[in-house]
């Protein structure tokens, strides 16, 4: 089976080389003579696993002194030049970079681990390699990567003394809340990455059951899957990761349709060392795509600067400013604060009133979007997926709105949702929207969530409380709130039994609302 896909993978390894080699000439053209030569090699990971990389040292390093080391592990389906252009910029700026491919995917060995300890086994020995190996300095050693290699970067700082400094983005710290949050699955998301690993690499068999499981909904494997995901998140090590000490910067985008924005929040809160986040428009590491290919990129720049500052003892105030760094999609500039609790100051409530009953099993016409393709629309364009509230069929979507907004609404954080919901079956789904809708009634997506549940007696009410998807979006004036439900979503794998209905009340001792969080006018 691993043959018959050689060709195919020799082939897409010579289209993403060739584009970002491109990208990088293009970056880098004018200081091209000055930029430290790439010397590929292989270091034998855990087991004996051959590890393909590449090395760059900085020009005229001749083995008097000893230089920080930054160690960049590669991202899920990319090959190992993916970064190059920031590597060669570390290294122009006095840094030895070692970017590896993980195992399992490309010319390096094994098979896909997810970020089990094997990857962190071998991310420890890549950098035991440097240190034999280059002008590197053992006190002075970050980690940083997209996506697979942001999350395998915190993990090998939670398990390395060694690693002083980490820059992780777009990555998860609980990966069952970032593809199974409600106990939901986020199939196209997860379809995504199943499809690319098929393409690139090797799945483990452990691995292809998990996703044949999350495919299939198969409850009794439930607490498997969901032992196996703590095993690969930072935020099951967190205490180890604050002893450690090191220097965590995170960075994410709103509409992150593989690793949500709440996972990273709430994982920020409980880190006690040195530590920022930040948090942009667009979708799955789309914040940090032009900086692969050269091109001026805040991620990236504030990535080299933490590193300056907690690897090198830089003076450049990054320690000084706001820890907290968000950019509303719909407004320009980035604004600070003094930790994530802070975002949304202030809260106001939209109430759900009165009972209303929906059926299941059919897309109401709200959804949350195609993967990947809408928050880039939303990042590019400040498009995001809309709705018309008058023309949604109320059979099969609830609707609240509030009243028209007499200023802007400014609304930053985590939304909530909390109803009393009556089923007519033991199972189901719910998918719950917060639209900005305009004076012709056409609403744009602001945030939403999926909810499941199974086991319930059907017929008997429960309560919900929901928190919706983080983000940042300006609500002009004279606009209003609206919050939809729903019970379908292409997104998501949905449980609602053939018939079922679903009945939202509001009862007098505990009201319906959706809490909005707001900043400070």
């Amino acid at each position: 089976m691993g043959h018959g896909r050689t060709p195919l993978r020799t082939a897409a390894a010579g289209a993403v080389s060739a584009a970002l080699i491109a990208g990088t000439v293009v970056g880098l053209a004018p200081a091209a003579q000055a930029a430290p030569a790439v010397r590929f090699v292989d270091i034998t990971g855990d087991g004996g696993t051959v590890l393909k990389a590449n090395v760059l040292t900085p020009a005229g390093a001749d083995g008097t002194r000893d230089y920080p080391l930054v160690v960049l592990p590669t991202s899920w389906g990319l090959p190992q030049i993916e970064y190059l252009a920031q590597a060669q910029k570390l290294a122009d700026s006095g840094y030895v970079v070692l970017t590896y491919n993980v195992r399992g995917f490309w010319q390096s060995g094994g098979q896909i681990e997810v970020a089990g300890p094997p990857d962190i086994a071998d991310a420890s020995k890549v950098i035991d390699w440097a240190l034999a190996h280059t002008p590197a300095d053992p006190q002075r050693i970050g980690m940083a990567g997209v996506s697979y290699g942001a999350g395998i970067s915190l993990l090998a700082a939670a398990h390395d003394k060694r690693i002083k400094a980490v820059a992780a983005l777009s990555g998860w710290a609980d990966l069952i809340d970032s593809i199974y949050s409600g106990r939901t699955q986020h199939v196209q998301a997860a379809a995504v990455l199943d499809g690319a690993g098929t393409l690139t690499g090797r799945e483990s068999p452990e691995l292809r059951e998990i996703f044949d499981n999350l495919y299939a909904s198969d409850l009794s494997k439930e607490q498997q899957m969901i032992d196996w995901g703590r095993k690969r998140s930072a935020g099951t090590y967190v205490d180890q990761l604050n002893s450690n000490g090191a220097a965590v910067m995170l960075a994410n985008a709103w509409g992150d349709t593989v690793f949500p924005a709440n996972q990273y929040a709430g994982f920020y809160e409980k880190l006690t060392g040195p530590k920022r986040l930040e948090l942009r428009p667009g979708d799955h590491a789309t914040a940090e795509l032009t900086g692969l290919f050269g091109l001026p990129n805040d991620v990236w720049t504030d990535t080299e600067r933490w590193f300056d500052h907690y690897l090198r003892g830089a003076d450049n105030g990054i320690d000084r400013e706001q820890p907290v760094q968000l950019k509303s999609r719909s407004a320009g500039g980035y604004e600070g604060y003094p930790d994530w609790k802070s975002v949304g100051a202030t809260r106001r409530k939209v109430a759900l009133a009165g009972s209303t009953t929906i059926h299941a099993n059919v897309d109401s016409g709200a959804d949350g979007g195609i993967v990947f393709l809408s928050s880039i629309l939303d990042q590019v364009a400040q498009l995001p997926p809309i709705a018309s509230m008058p023309l949604l069929p109320r059979r099969w979507a609830a609707v609240w709105q509030s009243e028209r907004n007499g200023t802007a609404q400014r609304v930053r954080g985590t939304a909530r949702l909390h109803t009393t919901l009556t089923p007519t079956e033991e199972s189901g789904t719910l998918v719950a929207y917060l639209y900005d809708v305009g004076p012709l009634g056409i609403g744009k997506l602001v945030t939403h969530a999926p909810l499941s549940w199974h086991g319930r007696t059907p017929g008997e009410p429960f309560g919900v409380d929901l928190d919706l998807f983080s983000t940042a979006y300006d609500v002009p004036a004279g606009h209003r709130l609206a919050l939809v439900v729903d019970t379908v979503d292409p997104l998501y794998i949905e449980h609602n039994p053939s018939g079922a209905q679903l009945t939202f009340s509001s009862p007098s001792d505990d009201p319906s609302y959706v809490s909005v969080p707001l900043r400070e006018q």
